[in-house]
């Protein structure tokens, strides 16, 4: 089955929250919930392998991280109180710790204290779940509602509803039938996820969809009904990233001002079709004469985290075998008060992944007004508007990167005008505050939908 196929390209449509009263709401499990009067809530945000306070960029670290760290803020901002459960991933970290003003992360003790990869999660499902119900019946307030960050979170937050009430939504950021389909044998997750996934979509409250092939994926693959699945994109934060001089940025960050930069960022796996972009810039240097330099952000070289060392050494061997290694710069994860500055040192932005439930990235460097060459996948072919924004390729295909990346190289004024185009459409669809509000909407959607009754679920203030 193809995985992109009828899923809305162009414009990314509105997403004010699914159709009232997906059925059977109101019979699982809602009798025993108090919630919180008003507009504002109590919001359980469980994301267990990502936590709001790693820096993205490496290991598993990457867009989930980021989603959860800012739809926090943005809830919080609103006056949401916000409590984000994490496992505990270091011996020193506090199990409850006051972050920014009305929002506290919760480390989990669940499994050893250190990195346990993705794909090991599952046997700590349970002690995480039983640590968060404790928790809940311990504290003098009450949560409102659960949202769940990935399948495994959805298990804890399943749990939570049977044994306390609480009703949730489950964002999956990657479905396993999708990942399956695009990697094969070098899929490593238990082959149970697929199972696991198609409950969870029975059980959750409302389905978060990240863009239209989401959706799309979630009801043709796992049979999900589109009553139960709302659409609410990712976005990036205004107050961090905005269009910098390319000369200054390129000063700060040691780039020629005269070389076509093509910029990539984002996790080192192989999934992301880094070395589709190397390929890439190589026919654009070896066959279109075009002095171009590579920059990938991203990855730890430091060897704490076994694969990005591994997927960077494979990097630059493709990049020497192909007579660009000297052209392409492993920069590793960067701390994201300089993303702005490697967005901006930029001409254009490539993303080329086999398949993006989402893609984070793309939308970053439209909001600092660079067109994006990206591959036709997943969230990405919603939020890059083709020939508009920048250009929608085949992924896996550096022959048609290497010609949009020339076009844009030939067309300097295209390129402008494609990044202040990306930059108003980014402006105008995709900030984190919009997504918080369209989330909010839907949460209260699911609020009306469940009555309420006299035995609360608590939790602290």
């Amino acid at each position: 089955m193809k995985l992109d196929q009828a899923a809305g390209a162009g414009p990314f449509p509105p997403a004010p929250g699914a159709a009232a009263g997906a059925p059977g709401l109101a019979a699982i499990g809602a009798s025993r919930i108090v919630r919180t009067g008003g507009r504002h809530r109590r919001i359980a945000i469980i994301s267990d392998h990502a936590s709001p306070l790693a820096a993205p960029g490496y290991g598993d670290s990457g867009g989930q991280n980021v989603y959860v760290a800012q739809l926090a803020r943005e809830l919080a901002r609103a006056g949401h109180l916000v409590d984000v459960f994490t496992r505990r991933d270091a011996p020193e970290q506090r199990q409850v710790l006051p972050w920014i003003d009305r929002i506290r992360v919760i480390h989990v003790p669940a499994g050893p204290p250190c990195y346990v990869p993705r794909e090991d999660m599952l046997p700590y499902v349970d002690d995480f779940a039983r640590f968060v119900a404790r928790f809940a019946r311990r504290q003098c307030a009450p949560y409102d509602i659960a949202h769940a960050n990935f399948f495994t979170s959805g298990m804890v937050a399943r749990h939570l509803k049977g044994a306390l009430g609480l009703p949730f939504v489950l964002t999956f950021h990657a479905l396993g039938r999708v990942r399956r389909l695009a990697q094969g044998a070098a899929d490593t997750f238990p082959i149970a996820r697929m199972r696991i996934e198609a409950s969870l979509m029975r059980a959750a409250d409302r389905i978060i969809a990240e863009c239209p092939q989401d959706r799309y994926d979630m009801e043709r693959l796992y049979g999900a009904p589109l009553s139960r699945i709302a659409i609410a994109p990712c976005g990036f934060a205004p107050d961090e990233l905005w269009p910098v001089p390319m000369r200054e940025a390129r000063a700060r960050i040691g780039v020629q001002h005269a070389r076509f930069v093509v910029l990539q960022l984002g996790r080192m796996a192989p999934r992301k079709g880094v070395d589709t972009v190397i390929q890439g810039v190589a026919v654009l240097r070896h066959r279109h004469g075009v002095d171009a330099q590579l920059l990938v952000v991203g990855g730890d070289a430091s060897g704490t985290v076994p694969n990005d060392g591994l997927e960077l050494a494979r990097l630059r061997s493709v990049a020497a075998d192909l007579g660009v290694g000297a052209h392409v710069r492993f920069t590793g994860q960067q701390p994201r008060a300089v993303l702005r500055d490697y967005y901006s040192a930029a001409n254009v932005f490539a993303s080329t992944p086999w398949y993006e439930p989402f893609g984070i990235t793309p939308v970053e460097a439209m909001a600092c007004a660079r067109p994006v060459v990206g591959a036709e996948v997943g969230g990405i072919k919603s939020t890059v508007h083709d020939s508009v924004t920048g250009f929608l390729i085949p992924s896996r295909d550096p022959e048609a990167l290497a010609e949009r990346l020339a076009r844009l190289h030939r067309h300097p004024e295209l390129a402008r005008a494609m990044g202040e185009a990306g930059r108003r459409r980014a402006c105008e669809h995709f900030t984190w505050r919009q997504v918080a509000t369209q989330l909010a909407a839907i949460y209260a959607d699911v609020l009306n939908a469940a009555p309420a009754a006299p035995h609360p679920v608590v939790v602290s203030t």
